[in-house]
């Protein structure tokens, strides 16, 4: 059975990331609060959808697009917000976000056409939805409260098209889940070789709408880097690209639609370049007691020509936390694979240049090491932060990008920086972790996490203060306000102050230009 087809039975969390049997149950909530001062001392309830105060639909489809609506209160609710942690902290409170009157699910282009019709005829505002994860504000509505909302699902859109196993290239409809989509070209031996976290519960046009970064850290990580044509319906029309391996023909446009969040258009379907499936793999992890030396490695190896999928730095703490390190060193994780050919060389001369910086082999932990401990950590952090913020705990992660020379007074401006607001706003200690998830020659993507008991009730206030905060110190050092996360609603005060003015003046334009009635996302990007 294919992975896609072993979790189609399971629950989806409304509230939550991922599915609710892999929610922490309470003893583990428990054992989480105990990690931190200061938090509750029993964990607040799954929150339930029949608690919360659904009202009827505000609008009604017309008889022809009837078929594709649905306005049930728990189909409804599951669409009012994403997965960031002031989503999640204000669904355990019982105030989540607007939600939205109605949700479609069109199934070819026409029917989103259709819809985005109807909808600018009526003023509705029309947010797109893939797979829900967005971590930032980019799937909730936060306009006019007396504005019909229509949640435009795109995930019974989900087959992969067309295949050109000469070129590598795949046609996929831009519903279609991350195990979806790759099942799909299993049998073909390709893979797209994008894995974000949030892999499971997001889509190919979720990832193109928000330039995600994929798990691997350097080479083609970004999904930018696999695009080659996109399809996009618009309320001026339908954009369709050419598909090339490469073009000097004027500004791109795909570049319009590659972040545009759905603000510009409806992403439905792409040719995305397409790989063999690796067979050979190979990884190690490194110790350092000098987390500075341990910077200096992996610029090392980024600047290398060995090209690593996995170049992943810990300090000391998110060492600690994914099990990865017990003894307050910081700890590299390297990994490579290839299609063609053994890589235990490339892993050895990336050995020797993270060795010529102080670091050492690390030693084994429980279930296949300091990898193996990091890798479960990884997949199961977002269920373990659910588990804090059922506590009371406010859990934050923000992610940027600088250059190497800013790197290192970045980190330490934001641990002492964003730690001494978290503590001022909760009277609690706070913990600041920092890894390196991405790496290039000219510099990081440094991703840090923030976790500290909350005033009860008011853990949404808290988060507000921390995130304003990380964005003030980004900002100072300059570095972007996000490096994959997207810019939602959340990030908008950091997108606003780092993009050039005639850049914002022009994007203004063809908003106006693609999207007259002001219908598509609104409060994502621009005004």
């Amino acid at each position: 059975m294919t992975p896609a087809a072993e979790n189609a039975s399971r629950l989806r969390s409304w509230w939550g990331w991922g599915y609710q049997d892999a929610q922490p149950d309470e003893a583990e909530c428990l054992a989480l609060g105990a990690l931190l001062p200061g938090t509750l001392a029993r964990p607040l309830p799954v929150p339930r959808i029949a608690d919360l105060a659904v009202g009827r639909p505000a609008v009604t489809p017309p008889p022809s697009l009837a078929h594709l609506v649905s306005g049930d209160p728990g189909d409804r609710a599951a669409h009012a917000m994403g997965k960031a942690y002031r989503d999640i902290a204000r669904a355990l409170r019982g105030r989540p976000g607007r939600i939205p009157d109605l949700v479609a699910r069109p199934t070819g282009d026409q029917e989103v056409a259709d819809l985005l019709d109807w909808a600018g005829a009526h003023g509705v505002a029309v947010v797109p939805f893939g797979g829900g994860s967005s971590v930032v504000g980019g799937v909730e509505y936060r306009g006019d409260a007396h504005r019909a909302v229509l949640s435009l699902d795109l995930t019974s859109m989900d087959r992969v098209l067309e295949v050109d196993p000469a070129g590598r290239s795949a046609r996929i409809q831009a519903g279609a889940l991350g195990p979806v989509l790759e099942d799909q070209l299993r049998p073909h031996g390709l893979t797209l070789r994008h894995f974000p976290q949030s892999f499971e519960f997001s889509t190919l046009g979720g990832w193109l709408a928000t330039r995600a970064g994929g798990h691997y850290a350097t080479g083609h990580t970004r999904i930018d880097d696999f695009a080659q044509s996109l399809r996009v319906v618009t309320p001026a029309g339908t954009s369709a690209s050419w598909r090339l391996p490469a073009s000097g023909a004027g500004p791109s446009p795909d570049r319009l639609f590659l972040g545009s969040e759905g603000a510009l258009g409806v992403i439905t379907e792409a040719w995305m370049r397409v790989q063999e499936r690796p067979r050979h793999k190979a990884s190690a992890a490194l110790a350092f007691s000098d987390f500075r030396r341990a910077l200096d490695a992996v610029r090392a190896v980024a600047q290398s020509d060995l090209a690593p999928a996995n170049c992943r730095l810990l300090d000391p703490g998110e060492a600690l936390f994914s099990g990865a390190s017990k003894d307050g060193t910081s700890v590299l994780v390297l990994g490579f694979e290839s299609a063609t050919g053994p890589v235990d060389g490339r892993l050895a001369a990336a050995v020797g240049l993270a060795r010529d910086h102080g670091g050492r082999i690390a030693a084994d932990t429980a279930g296949g090491g300091a990898v193996g401990a990091w890798r479960s950590a990884f997949l199961r952090m977002p269920y373990l932060r659910d588990g804090l913020a059922r506590m009371g705990a406010v859990v934050e992660t923000f992610e940027t990008a600088a250059t190497w020379d800013r790197i290192p007074a970045l980190i330490e401006a934001v641990r002492a920086e964003v730690g001494a607001t978290a503590r001022a706003a909760t009277g609690q200690p706070a913990t600041v972790n920092c890894r390196l998830t991405h790496v290039y020659p000219d510099g990081a993507a440094p991703y840090f996490t923030v976790a500290v008991a909350g005033r009860p009730g008011d853990e949404v206030a808290v988060w507000d203060d921390i995130k304003a905060a990380a964005t003030d110190v980004l900002h100072r050092h300059r570095a972007t306000v996000t490096h994959h996360h997207a810019v939602g609603r959340d990030h908008r005060p950091g997108y606003d102050r780092q993009r050039p003015e005639p850049f914002a003046l022009a994007l203004r334009a063809v908003k106006g230009a693609l999207d007259p009635h002001g219908i598509l996302n609104p409060g994502v990007l621009l005004d």
